[in-house]
């Protein structure tokens, strides 16, 4: 590649979620000495470490988003849930000042980023909630939908003192009219709300729920009107039992 093809992948090197070709394409302009990707290099660096304190919460455009789930093999293979939240939370950050900076086409997604932050449901603050509870030391996870191509499949995460965060895949957009709705139901108990969410166009989902919970719960996600239900309505989605 010459410098022209690889000037919008700096950036995405600096994150750590260039493709292989590209960080290796990189690497062997940095080895030779190449002046003009170590400027461009140092360049994207200096963005990078000023995200966290400049750029605002933001939602990728759908070829990007796809971009940074692929390359965490989201669509290829099964991964950890860590990675693909850190991808999505450096992209959150990222994309704000990425975009900024561009013209022509890049400014045609800025638009389109604008547009959708309205929708999106995943910002900054509970991507901070949901890694408190996911690296937490007392986290308990699970997985439900394993081996099954239709339903929903994915993760709980539930950490007795912080709360739940469920990641699902395979989980179509709600009618309209309608939300999704998390419960948390305690041995012998009756489910208890835990907050509505929404899922993306491409069937993803991250809900996270603060506050303490028993370790030996079931998780359950229901189909509801928006307003929410104080009891289930409809046949539970998902059930992820942490017994």
């Amino acid at each position: 590649m010459n410098h022209e093809e690889l000037r919008d992948r700096y950036e995405l090197y600096a994150l750590g979620v260039a493709d292989e070709a590209e960080r290796n394409e990189i690497r062997t302009h940095l080895d030779r000495g190449c002046e003009v990707c170590m400027a461009e290099m140092k360049r994207a660096r200096e963005m990078a470490a000023l995200l966290g304190g400049t750029a605002a919460p933001a939602a990728p455009s759908p070829r990007l988003r796809r971009r940074i789930l692929a390359s965490v093999g989201f669509e290829q293979r099964r991964f950890g849930w860590a990675p693909f939240l850190a991808a999505a939370a450096a992209l959150a950050l990222f994309a704000a000042v990425y975009f900024s900076g561009r013209e022509g086409e890049f400014a045609r997604e800025a638009t389109a980023l604008r547009e959708q932050i309205g929708r999106q449901n995943i910002d900054l603050t509970r991507l901070n909630e949901a890694f408190a509870i996911l690296n937490g030391p007392d986290t308990t996870v699970v997985s439900f939908g394993a081996g099954q191509t239709q339903p929903p499949k994915g993760k709980v995460f539930v950490n007795p003192s912080q709360g739940v965060v469920m990641i699902a895949s395979n989980l179509p957009p709600a009618p309209n009219g309608k939300a999704y709705q998390m419960w948390v139901i305690p041995q012998g108990g009756k489910p208890i709300p835990a907050g509505m969410f929404q899922s993306a166009s491409d069937g993803t989902a991250m809900h996270v729920q603060r506050g303490a919970v028993d370790r030996n719960v079931t998780v359950a996600v229901t189909l509801e009107d928006e307003a929410g239900a104080a009891q289930p309505t409809s046949t539970p989605l998902i059930v992820a039992p942490l017994q």
